[in-house]
């Protein structure tokens, strides 16, 4: 697994990466209640906003963590935001992605500088 300083996290697969918000930041958000996902297809930029996620709180914007296409999205956290605050790092991934550059994932942090990068 690795993160962003967005505070998203990335699990590689063979072809493409799944990407989510890590617990930090679900709970920094407090309970969500909408979330509005990319289209599949979509061409996306590292740092390009692609998820919209609204909670409580506040509103916020996911962004991509690298270069690529978005392959799948998932649909069960249209209807149920909730399982972000219940399951950040399972059940509630956001999208996967086939990277432009697949070895651009090695330059994001592992697990013990996300760490320290939350204190």
């Amino acid at each position: 697994m690795k993160f962003t300083e967005e505070h998203e996290w990335l699990v590689k697969e063979e072809n493409h990466v799944i990407v989510g918000i890590t617990e930090h930041a679900a709970e920094a958000l407090g309970d969500l209640v909408f979330v509005e996902l990319p289209d599949v297809g979509t061409t996306v930029s590292k740092g390009d906003e692609i998820v919209v996620i609204e909670s409580v709180k506040a509103a916020s914007d996911i962004t991509a963590p690298l270069d690529g296409e978005i392959i799948e999205v998932n649909e069960e956290l249209t209807e149920k935001p909730e399982l972000v605050n219940e399951d950040p790092l399972g059940a509630a991934w956001f999208f996967k992605m086939k990277l432009t550059d697949p070895s651009e994932i090695d330059n994001l942090m592992d697990e013990d500088a996300y760490k320290e990068l939350i204190g």
